[in-house]
């Protein structure tokens, strides 16, 4: 059908939504959903990030908010007709605290999926050119003892923290605190980013030598500004480590290096924390409303507690230890682990000329690189995405408005296709003994990684290493104790090893409330990641939302922001915009807050 039949279907449907919330029938605008349709809302509506499932929940949720959010002026963007016949429509509206976006899926004349996301405040907009809000930067004309743009800045520099506060602490200088420091930047929401290494980028820079991001370019732009076009597809961790430090500069942003964040406690009082900090030696308290945890979407190492370890003659080390294979040709190499990081270092050991083997213990989810790309990435984040016309920021919300609860029938097809078109690297991996799998529910990778946020490899040269025997492999085996001179596994051979690298993952993000804080804190929100499907790593009972990512958590003024860059870009602009609200004293009250069930 034309698209214009798609825009006049989606105009009328929101139309209809729009009038039944005007006359506060919500009973009505619920009917106008499937019985089992989805809102997924990012704090436009909620103040939180939350799915109703439903139209019991839809109009629940409605009930709740609409009088006091007021939305209204629902109008279609961009739409078109998917082969199946759904309508899909770009969307945006008004509310009485801002401006939103979001996607409307149409199925045989009633919603589907309703996608909607906070973009902005009523007053409170970015510095952006389009609201006229953008910084003449010189004051024309003779100006007795006037001050350089760079003394201001150093005089802003050397007052925040000391006598002024920031409203506002990150504690995380990688590319998730920096992306959301530049966007409070823009919201002029006084900010320091807190970050234990020298320098922007150090904790890229600081991984192992060969690390490489899988995902392509498209998918993994900061906000405002993009990698250039001669930019690689897949990201060198050095050059991004660069990148990241021009990025701090170039926005401007309070970025402490050399800082060590020793601890925080909430004053109930006060409604501020007390965050001491070590910068360059001298210990500093801060007091900011609002602290946010941007130390990645783990926690702290996994190490196996292995009989023996004390008595290995060589070198024990957790994969992020682990910086080069150099030291290590004609050395006995054991890497256990078979995820990302295993692949990862013990290509590293192989191209150093090490013997390696890797010990496989559970199965992992493998796709090819260039599968993946095709397959899952290139209709939203390719370079054909965007000579279509496609601009990131629709690809983002796009990528965001299938409810969680959908992902799985929509990710089964696309593994199936995957099986088919890497048929001979299944194969071949099959030969050797590799235990591979599609996940438990065959959503593959698109599955394991907000359930678990790990449990696979994207293919980029390891998996034929295994095929042609480069890298060495014992699979579906334990370990059972070290030894001075190797590893017995739990099959009774015996591994001689100078090497041994724990490839075994981290543990939960709320490690480092627990650390930072306390114990009860990170008990009190409960564990991070993660939507409750059941699935290994990934406890019941259903949540529908990443535990404790980028909204409220059960402690006031604690926020968890993490994962790929590509979630980083777009949920920082959603907290952000949380934080910006409770600076201005808006009022956010927070709708579904979810019950903790998991403390650890």
């Amino acid at each position: 059908m034309p698209s214009q039949d798609a825009a006049a279907m989606a105009q009328q449907w929101l139309s209809a939504f729009d009038d039944a919330l005007a006359n506060e029938d919500f009973a009505h605008a619920a009917s106008l959903f499937h019985e089992g349709g989805f809102w997924r809302d990012l704090a436009s509506l909620t103040w939180n990030i939350y799915t109703a499932e439903g139209r019991r929940e839809i109009e629940s949720m409605l009930g709740a908010n609409a009088p006091r959010m007021r939305p209204a002026n629902w109008r279609m963007t961009k739409a078109d007709i998917e082969s199946n016949g759904d309508v899909l429509a770009l969307l945006a509206f008004d509310s009485a605290v801002g401006a939103a976006r979001g996607r409307l899926v149409l199925r045989d004349g009633r919603a589907w999926v309703l996608f909607t996301a906070l973009v902005e405040l009523n007053g409170f907009e970015e510095q952006t050119a389009a609201n006229g809000n953008r910084e003449q930067g010189v004051r024309h004309g003779a100006q007795r003892h006037r001050k350089s743009w760079l003394k201001r800045k150093q005089d802003t520099e050397a007052a925040l923290g000391y006598s002024e506060q920031p409203y506002c602490v990150i504690v995380g200088g990688g590319q998730g605190g920096l992306g959301l420091a530049a966007r409070l930047k823009r919201l002029n929401v006084p900010t320091i980013v807190v970050e234990k290494n020298e320098k922007a980028g150090d904790s890229w820079r600081n991984r192992y030598q060969t690390l490489c991001l899988h995902d392509p370019v498209q998918y993994d732009h900061l906000p405002y500004i993009p990698f250039p076009e001669h930019w690689p597809v897949f990201s060198p961790k050095d050059k991004l480590g660069d990148w990241l430090e021009m990025y701090a500069k170039v926005m401007e942003l309070n970025f402490w290096g050399s800082t060590l964040c020793l601890g925080a406690q909430f004053d109930e009082t006060s409604g501020r924390w007390d965050v001491r900090v070590e910068r360059d030696g001298v210990p500093i308290t801060l007091r900011p409303a609002q602290l946010v945890l941007a130390t990645g979407m783990s926690g702290f190492p996994n190490v196996p507690d292995v009989p023996g370890a004390d008595s290995f003659a060589g070198e024990i080390m957790h994969s992020s230890d682990y910086r080069s294979g150099e030291r290590y040709a004609n050395k006995a190499c054991v890497v256990i682990g078979s995820n990302t990081s295993g692949h990862d270092i013990a290509a590293d050991l192989w191209e150093c000329d090490a013997h390696v083997t890797m010990v496989q213990r559970s199965p992992t989810i493998v796709v090819r690189s260039e599968t993946m790309s095709t397959l899952a990435w290139s209709h939203l984040y390719s370079d054909d995405a965007v000579a279509s016309g496609l601009r990131t920021e629709e690809a983002d919300l796009i990528g965001a408005s299938t409810p969680f609860k959908l992902t799985p029938d929509r990710l089964r097809p696309l593994n199936e296709e995957i099986q088919k078109r890497d048929a001979d690297l299944y194969a071949g991996l099959s030969a050797v003994g590799f235990d591979f799998d599609f996940g438990e529910d065959g959503t593959g990778i698109g599955g394991a990684y907000p359930r678990r946020g790990g449990g696979y490899y994207i293919e980029v040269g390891a998996s034929q290493m295994l095929i042609e025997g480069k890298i060495a492999l014992r699979s579906r085996v334990g370990l059972e104790r070290i030894r001075a001179d190797g590893i017995e596994l739990s099959d009774g051979s015996f591994l001689p090893a100078d090497l041994i690298v724990f490839a075994t993952g981290y543990g939960p993000m709320n490690q480092w409330a627990e650390k930072l804080i306390s114990t009860d804190v990170a008990r009190k929100v409960g564990r991070c990641w993660g939507l409750g499907s059941g699935a290994k790593g990934d406890p019941g009972p259903w949540e529908g939302e990443l535990r404790n990512m980028w909204k409220p958590t059960q402690q006031k003024g604690l926020w968890f922001h993490g994962g790929n860059l590509m979630q980083s870009r777009f949920y920082s602009r959603i907290l952000a915009l949380q934080i910006k609200a409770r600076l201005e004293g808006l009022e956010t009250p927070v709708y579904g807050m979810p019950v903790v069930h998991h403390a650890m």
